[in-house]
């Protein structure tokens, strides 16, 4: 019975995939509002794009006469005495750096806490609170955290300084030279004005951003994923350990990497704190340091014409480090996307 049949659905069974016809794409009509907003974001990006351009080529063009004079010393001698043509960046450079390890390393642990309690901890009443409040800490303007650094803070480090000194000296990051660690009467100015007091401030600055950046992602992992670790016995911080963070990896490298490029821009509060040394000091405890954009702002007011050109060829340099910064985040961001891996 029904015999023809069977045998017709056997061939239709045998066909290949590459025999049947491709599924039909319904082609969505594009309206006139839809091709404006595309035209309209278009456009931004180039904009944004050509006010980059025209940055790093303005900065070159007026960083040119230095840059002659100088040729590859500019990145490796540390005196600054442009008029005497004996000048680079090789100390400020180390010291925008190690400001801005230390202020990552110190900023990153605290955003990620603080995002992660306010997304998935705190009642729901108190959310709202805590959010504006870390709202209102990025919003307060540098000069005040730099004067709070300086006249407040600074005091109180100094005892943790020496501690960290006096058991951490023998790692060269943590020596201080001239401390005395077991005398009690010893002057405490060897550790203020340093690179670890700097870099705790600039943190204190960078971390609502980051905080920002990783609370919106974490609020973002998927409710079903969430319920479905409670339902298999998951704790709340297994829970958090196998959804939230494994979703949220680019909101932290994202956040991380947003926060190091205004620490390593960050100049008011740097320029109130440390104590300007043209040296390569590696010590972060120590009092000493230096950065590119305190650097400017110290020589900007009594420069002559070729040492603004110097200073302009300091600026590019941040310029391009920063680029560099936000292209190895936005790579590392993009392969690593929110959501793509999960251990629940």
């Amino acid at each position: 019975m029904g015999g023809p049949h069977v045998a017709s659905a056997h061939v239709e069974s045998d066909r290949s995939d590459s025999d049947r016809p491709a599924p039909r794409r319904p082609a969505a009509a594009r309206g006139l509002g839809d091709r404006i907003f595309r035209y309209q974001l278009t456009a931004s990006g180039v904009v944004v794009l050509a006010i980059m351009a025209g940055v790093g080529l303005f900065l070159l063009l007026r960083a040119g006469q230095a840059l002659k004079a100088t040729g590859f010393s500019f990145l490796t001698t540390a005196a600054w005495q442009p008029d005497v043509h004996h000048f680079g960046i090789a100390a400020v450079l180390t010291g925008t750096l190690l400001i801005a390890a230390v202020a990552v390393t110190l900023s990153v642990p605290l955003a990620v806490g603080t995002a992660l309690f306010i997304s998935d901890v705190a009642p729901r009443k108190l959310r709202r609170t805590l959010v504006t409040m870390v709202d209102l800490m990025a919003a307060v303007p540098s000069v005040v955290y730099g004067l709070w650094g300086l006249f407040f803070l600074q005091q109180h480090v100094i005892g943790l300084s020496r501690w960290l000194s006096s058991w951490l000296g023998w790692i060269p990051l943590f020596t201080v030279d001239g401390a005395q660690p077991g005398e009690p009467l010893a002057s405490d100015s060897v550790y203020t004005a340093s690179t670890f007091v700097a870099g705790i401030v600039v943190a204190l600055m960078v971390a609502p951003i980051q905080c920002s950046v990783m609370r919106e992602v974490f609020a973002q992992a998927p409710a079903g994923e969430r319920e479905g670790a409670y339902a298999l016995g998951a704790t709340r911080w297994g829970m958090i350990r196998a959804v939230v963070l494994p979703y949220g990896k680019a909101g932290i490298i994202g956040g991380t990497m947003l926060g190091l490029g205004r620490a390593l821009g960050e100049t008011i509060a740097v320029y109130l704190i440390i104590s300007p040394v043209f040296t390569i000091q590696p010590h972060i405890l120590q009092t000493g340091s230096n950065s590119v954009s305190s650097l400017i702002a110290l020589h900007y007011g009594d420069a002559s014409t070729f040492g603004m050109s110097a200073l302009m060829a300091a600026g590019l340099a941040l310029f391009l480090l920063t680029l560099a910064v936000n292209f190895t985040a936005s790579s590392v961001v993009a392969r690593s996307r929110s959501g793509a891996q999960s251990e629940a």
